[in-house]
């Protein structure tokens, strides 16, 4: 995985991260509250040999001295020596849980032993350590014994540090315990972040939709709450909407310079993921730069680009293609007129049959004489037979996807049926996109630019 896709998962997934930074120091501190405070008190044990009479002698005893101390440290950690101090100092804990509270570390290079024992009384910790090294010097004294009668042990262990009374807590260390929780929850957001990118199918990348569908991105539209609401854009708007749809339909033009697409239909992998909106306000970008067009509302599931405009969807293209109204009867001219649009009609028992008749074929022939550009807003490809039948007739397929909404293999299998049926898809329109995702379409600017050609007038992003 890429540095930039990793920066892209933690973006995305910022609110991981804050639940974490959240979580990880809330539930480090509620571990550190409920644990006992354990008090450490330490001392410090010095191993000599006993009889020094020459330098020879202190040669020899300081080696064995440095011999015996790693073996005494275990001895100190020992149930033997816990079992002697609690009957020493008749304790309520069993030996193996009190050898876990005795630490024994030897001081590198030298002959001393620092020994820490820690409790939930402090001045309990000081005696059992006070305990400790009295009762340890006893038993080096026994397992050191000579067997000779009177004869000192050849080593013997001394206290030279007396045992401290501890004033605070050793334990928890709240506050390395925030910063452990923190780094900790951190890092599971991020990891979070990470896997939901590597384990999301949605499509959310130019350079993936333009991979699965053998198409570049002519357009991303980026979500704006007015034009979900309203459906279309202002005339002349501004905004990173409406400039996005002036982009889209630059980009269309110079699709193919010399036979540049004019009839095309609007379609989608499956249904809510703009399509209409997307037909809809293409239609008025067109119309903006001098265009003549004719928008045809080919759902005829579920027709909503006369809702969308305000028209009325009574009579239409399905009274066209059955032969009881002609094209003048059913077009009703939008705004200054260079928009004419033809509504569904009556919904039919046969939506298929009639969208990829000849008389279709003969509709769009005739309207692509008389405009610069003939829309269909057609069905969803994938869950009706519809759009494919209709994708023939035209001169190419723009399709609407939803970012974060369309996965990966509808895109594939919408790519698929278009292909079946030797329909020419001119392009990939990524839609409600959020704002500040960074996508960039294949032909024109990336859409996290801020675009704003007029600071004064109000956005609609």
């Amino acid at each position: 995985m890429e540095l930039n896709e990793v920066l892209r998962a933690l973006r995305s997934g910022w609110w991981f991260l804050l639940v974490g930074a959240l979580v990880g120091p809330g539930l480090a501190l509620g571990v550190s509250l409920l644990q006992t405070p354990m008090y450490v008190s330490n001392t410090q044990l010095f191993v000599s040999a006993t009889e020094v009479v020459s330098t020879s002698d202190a040669f020899q005893g300081s080696q064995l001295s440095a011999q015996r101390v790693a073996s005494y440290a275990r001895l100190l950690q020992g149930e033997d020596l816990a079992s002697r101090v609690v009957d020493d100092l008749d304790l309520s804990v069993t030996p193996a849980t009190l050898a876990q509270r005795i630490s024994a570390v030897p001081v590198v290079d030298t002959v001393l032993i620092d020994v820490s024992v820690e409790d939930p009384s402090p001045r309990q910790a000081q005696r059992i350590a006070e305990a400790v090294g009295v009762e340890f010097s006893n038993l080096v004294d026994e397992l050191e014994a000579t067997g000779e009668t009177g004869a000192a042990p050849p080593v013997r262990v001394t206290v030279t540090d007396r045992p401290n009374l501890p004033d605070s807590a050793d334990s928890p260390k709240i506050a390395r315990n925030l910063a452990i929780g923190l780094a900790g929850g951190l890092f599971l957001g991020a990891a979070v972040s990470i896997l939901r990118l590597r384990l999301d199918r949605t499509v959310r990348d130019a350079e993936d939709a333009s991979a699965l569908s053998g198409s570049p991105v002519i357009g991303v539209i980026v979500r704006d709450e007015a034009l979900a609401a309203q459906h279309t854009i202002e005339r002349n708007g501004v905004g990173r909407s409406a400039e996005g749809y002036r982009q889209l339909r630059t980009n269309l033009q110079f699709l193919n310079i010399d036979e540049p697409p004019k009839v095309i239909m609007v379609s989608s992998a499956v249904p809510s993921e703009g399509k209409t909106t997307l037909a809809v306000n293409l239609a008025l970008s067109l119309v903006e730069a001098g265009r003549s067009v004719t928008l045809i509302e080919a759902d005829l599931r579920r027709p909503r680009v006369t809702r969308y405009l305000g028209m009325v969807g009574g009579v239409g293209l399905t009274n066209i293609l059955t032969g009881s109204a002609a094209v003048e009867d059913v077009e009703q001219p939008y705004g200054d007129g260079d928009l004419t649009v033809i509504a569904a009609g009556p919904t039919p028992p046969n939506p298929s049959e009639l969208l990829s008749s000849s008389h279709m074929f003969s509709l769009i022939d005739d309207l692509r004489v008389k405009n610069d550009f003939v829309l269909l807003d057609a069905p969803p490809l994938l869950p009706v037979a519809d759009a494919s039948g209709l994708a023939v007739l035209v001169d190419g397929v723009v399709l609407s996807l939803r970012y974060g909404s369309t996965t990966k293999e509808q895109l594939a299998q919408t790519q698929a049926t278009l292909g079946r049926v030797g329909a020419k898809t001119l392009g990939i329109v990524l839609n409600i996109v959020p704002p500040k995702a960074e996508v960039t379409s294949a032909y024109g600017y990336g859409y996290n630019y801020g675009y704003d050609p007029d600071p004064t007038a109000p956005t609609t992003s």
